[in-house]
This record gives C-alpha cells, sequence and structure tokens, in this order.
C-alpha cells in the first residue's frame, strides 16, 4: 500500500543522511494540505452548533489522557537524547510494540519537532475525531490500539486521500486488497472511503499479517509493502526476522515506514510535553451518527429534507461517487448526518424514498444541452460543481446533466452549461433561429424539421445517413456541436428534413 506520508520521509530519509542537505524538496502530505476534513469552516451545514469553549476543553482533556503526566518542555534545547530514551522505555512498557531507541527513530522525532509543528497540531485536532472510531473497532478485533497511528503515516488522517498508486482511503486500500476484505466498489460507491467500513478491513488485515509474521515490527512492513516483499527480505537475510536487520532489503518507502509509525506514536503520546495543542473548533465524532439506507436516495433530496449543505453531505459520506446511495440487492448502505438532523431524516424517511422511485430508473432522454458562448460558464481554479451551481440558481443535479458529467472534477478552462432556457440571443441554425419556430409545435412536429434521440453507437455520419445523407455541418450547426465527436446517448438533436432553402421559396398559388 502506497502512501503520502511515507513518500515525503522516503526524500527526508536521503536528506537527513547527508546530515547538511537542504529541505528544498518536500513532498506534500496529503493532496490538499491547506484543507482540514474535519474544519468548521468549510462545514456549511444548517443549525450545526460550533465547538463551544466546554467541548473545547474536553477534545484538551481528552489529549491529556494520552499524553505522559510529565511537565511540558519550557526550552526546546532540554529535550536531550537521554531524555527520549528514557521516555521511549516508559512507552515500550505499555505497548506491545518495540519502541526501542535508535538514532533512526531519533532522527525521525526531532525532524518532526522542528520543521512540522503545525501539521502535528493538525493531526491531534483530527485524532479526536477519529481515534475513538479506530479504538472501537481494533477493541472489539483485540489488536494493539496503538494501531490507531497507523492511519496517521498512511493518510495523515485524510479520509479521501488518494496516492499516485491509487491506494484510498484512511487506511489506503489497493482495488484489489480492498475488494479482497469486502469492500464495496463499483462505479456509484468505493468503501475504501467508508470510514467504518475501511476500519473494519484494516483490522482484519493487520490481524491476518500479524498471524503470518508473528511479529508487529513485520506486520506493520507487510502492511505498507505485501507480505512478499517482506517475505523476500527475510530470505535475503539469511532467516533473520529482525526488522531492523532486514529493513535495508526491503522497498525504500518500507525501510522508513516503521520508523515513522513509532515517531508518530511518541510524539502524539508525548504531546503535552513537547508543548502541542489540537487545532481549536474540530467537529467531534460524537456529533455524527449514521443511519442505514433503506432504497435509493440522492444527495439532493437529501439535501432538500434535512437542510444540510451538499458539500457538508459529501464531507461525510465520500463513499458515494456520483452524490447518490444506490439500492443493491443484498447490500447494506449507511448515510453519515450530524446528529440534530437525524430526526429530520428519519421522520420523512418514507416520503424520501417514494420521491425517489421516481426517479429510479435511467432516464433514456437526458438533457444534454450543447455549450455556446452564451449558455455557458467559464470555470476557473478554485471553482466546484456546488460553488458553481449556486451562482447561476440551478440545483448540483441539474448541473450535472446539463453537462452529461459523470464525476464532480472539474478543470480549469472548460466550459458548463448553467441554463436549460433558450436566451434571446440569436443562435444561428442554418438560416433559421430557435426563436423563429413555431411555438405551438415541437421539433418534431415542425414541417421540415425532426427530434432524434441519440441512441448507444450513433455518430454524425450514421445520422447523416438516416436522414438522407443531409450534410453532417447542417447536423453540427443545428445543435452547436462544432468541435464535439463523441454523442452521448439519451441527447435529443434537432435534424432538418427539408433543403435549408425551403423557408425561402415562395408558395405556390395553384
Amino acid at each position: 500500500m502506497k502512501n503520502f506520508l511515507i513518500l515525503y520521509l522516503l526524500v527526508l530519509s536521503s536528506q537527513i543522511n547527508a546530515q547538511n542537505s537542504s529541505f528544498s524538496n518536500r513532498i506534500p502530505l496529503s493532496n490538499d494540505p491547506g484543507k482540514s476534513f474535519l474544519n468548521l469552516d468549510q462545514l456549511l451545514v444548517a443549525n450545526l452548533i460550533p465547538v463551544d469553549a466546554n467541548t473545547d476543553a474536553t477534545l484538551n482533556n481528552q489529549w491529556l489522557l494520552y499524553n505522559k503526566p510529565l511537565s511540558r518542555l519550557s526550552d526546546p534545547e532540554e529535550f536531550s537524547t537521554i531524555i527520549l530514551i528514557d521516555q521511549l522505555e516508559e512507552l515500550n512498557k505499555s505497548t506491545p510494540f518495540n519502541v526501542r531507541h535508535n538514532a533512526t527513530l531519533e532522527r525521525f522525532i526531532r525532524v518532526y519537532l522542528n520543521d512540522h509543528r503545525e501539521y502535528l497540531n493538525k493531526i491531534l485536532g483530527k485524532s479526536a475525531y477519529y481515534f475513538p472510531v479506530f479504538e472501537k473497532y481494533l477493541d472489539a478485533y483485540e489488536l494493539p490500539l496503538e494501531l490507531k497511528y497507523l492511519a496517521i503515516v498512511e493518510s495523515a488522517l485524510n479520509q479521501v486521500a488518494v496516492s499516485p498508486s491509487g491506494a484510498k482511503g484512511l487506511w489506503q486500500f489497493m482495488y484489489g486488497t480492498g475488494r479482497e476484505y469486502d469492500l464495496y466498489i463499483d462505479s456509484y460507491v468505493d468503501e475504501r472511503f467508508d470510514l467504518i467500513k475501511s476500519t473494519q478491513a484494516a483490522c482484519l488485515y493487520l490481524k491476518r499479517l500479524y498471524k503470518t509474521f508473528g511479529d508487529w515490527d513485520l506486520a506493520l512492513a507487510a502492511y505498507n509493502s505485501g507480505p512478499g516483499n517482506v517475505k523476500k527480505a527475510i530470505k535475503r537475510a539469511g532467516g533473520n526476522t529482525n526488522y531492523w536487520e532486514i529493513r535495508r532489503f526491503l522497498p525504500r518507502e518500507t525501510s522508513s515506514y516503521v520508523p515513522a509509525f513509532y515517531a508518530t506514536m511518541y510524539l502524539l503520546s508525548y504531546a503535552n510535553y513537547h508543548n502541542l495543542s489540537p487545532l481549536k473548533n474540530q467537529l467531534s465524532y460524537r456529533e455524527i451518527d449514521t443511519v442505514h439506507v433503506k432504497g435509493r436516495l440522492t444527495f439532493t433530496s437529501i439535501s432538500e429534507l434535512t437542510g444540510i449543505d451538499p458539500e457538508a453531505l459529501r464531507l461525510f459520506n465520500p463513499q458515494y461517487k456520483q452524490d447518490l446511495i444506490p439500492d443493491i440487492k443484498n447490500k447494506i448502505f449507511s448515510l453519515a448526518l450530524p446528529v440534530q438532523l437525524i430526526p429530520d431524516f428519519l421522520s420523512a424517511e418514507r416520503e424520501l424514498y417514494q420521491k425517489n422511485l421516481v426517479i429510479q430508473e435511467k432516464s433514456p432522454l437526458t438533457l444534454v444541452i450543447p455549450v455556446t458562448l452564451s449558455n455557458s460558464y467559464l470555470v476557473t481554479v478554485g471553482d466546484n460543481l456546488n460553488s458553481i451551481a449556486k451562482k447561476h440558481g440551478i440545483s448540483f443535479e441539474e448541473l450535472k446533466n446539463w453537462n452529461g458529467l459523470d464525476t464532480n472534477f472539474l478543470i480549469a478552462g472548460q466550459r458548463l452549461v448553467v441554463t436549460d432556457q433558450i436566451l434571446t440571443k440569436p443562435n444561428p441554425i442554418g438560416n433559421l433561429s430557435l426563436k423563429e419556430l413555431p411555438k405551438n409545435k415541437s421539433f418534431g412536429q415542425t414541417s421540415g424539421f425532426t427530434t432524434h434521440i441519440v441512441e448507444h453507437g450513433d455518430t454524425l455520419f450514421k445520422i447523416s445517413r438516416k436522414y438522407g445523407n443531409i450534410p453532417i455541418a447542417d447536423i453540427r450547426n443545428m445543435n452547436q456541436l462544432h468541435n464535439v465527436n463523441y454523442l452521448k446517448p439519451g441527447t435529443s438533436l434537432i435534424i432538418r428534413t427539408e433543403p435549408a432553402s425551403h423557408e425561402n421559396k415562395p408558395v405556390s398559388k395553384s
């Protein structure tokens, strides 16, 4: 499994070994290091109460439970190697892991403290949300609670993290491993992003790895690089099973993985001593609850009922890739909502399902509107579908449907249709504008015109042949299909069935 933190640590390791090398080429720890998944500034939830002073104090007290009862360090220069050795020995007494001092581990710890204190404070804040969930399932699977720190090394507690190799989620599962541990993945759902289900899968995988190797250092290394690489390293080391002795035979990333885990465990355990504190105004997991969904639901209908902003709904439920919870036989899906919104959802649950039954089947007449300068918006850096929809007074689903979007990803410079209205500005179609067509008839009934619904396999050439070899350029002009070669099934096209000059011919009086 690949992860962001280890990519960074590989660069860091080579810099540390060079002693005086600069830290100019740092690899970011996440896709979007400037944003916190649980930052309340990002959660536009109606009536969501911000963390107050009492809750804030509770979070700080929670962290005091994890920290050793030592006085805070008044001067960082007083943090000597002797003190670190003593602290690691104390930590080793309370964990089944092999927490021993060595020069590599100390270098990792000191670099974090010297250069990445802000990152550590963010992690402390996020952990108040995630750690209670991790601990609940680690305990249920009879695993050491310290394994909660592994998710920091894997994803920096970024629930929607995606590595360059395709590993996803808090626990960075690759596609194959995720499916092996019963994480459901299809075009609508990716349970690698599901907090609870991915945590359960990680517990099962870690339990199996420990059973295979009988040593937590080796199990951690296998979680990162795969059991096969660890077995090869043991063989190359002549059967030696000590991680620190075989790490030179492991992939470079994995050779830094276990030291990173122990450095993380130490720093969060002694956060109070090193004057680290969680960032304020973080959301508590106690403020979120889940309900089992009994049918197909769209995020739009949930948002309309509960008042939760669609963006917040996506943050709580990142496993649903298309803003849709599907209805799949023998599958149970859950919806996460702020606890104060759960009663509203449950009271109108039946109405929601009935409303969504109306659109259960995919309509073959999905309207994809051709892009023009007058009906579209130019995407700029920082835009997202939700903000664009709000700006133009349309729904999120309308924006996706009109543009035939299958994902929520945008690229600066692309144009999106933001209205389905026929604008007053003339839209040339041959020598005729849309506004000049008879208003009391549909295109399919208008003399000289018909409507063609695009089917699978249709091309402009095939459509041209079907309607008497009309010019392809005519079809493009009639439907604003300039620079468009792919026709999305269900798209409605206006087709001229008589010559373009027909409307200018005088009507015979004979």
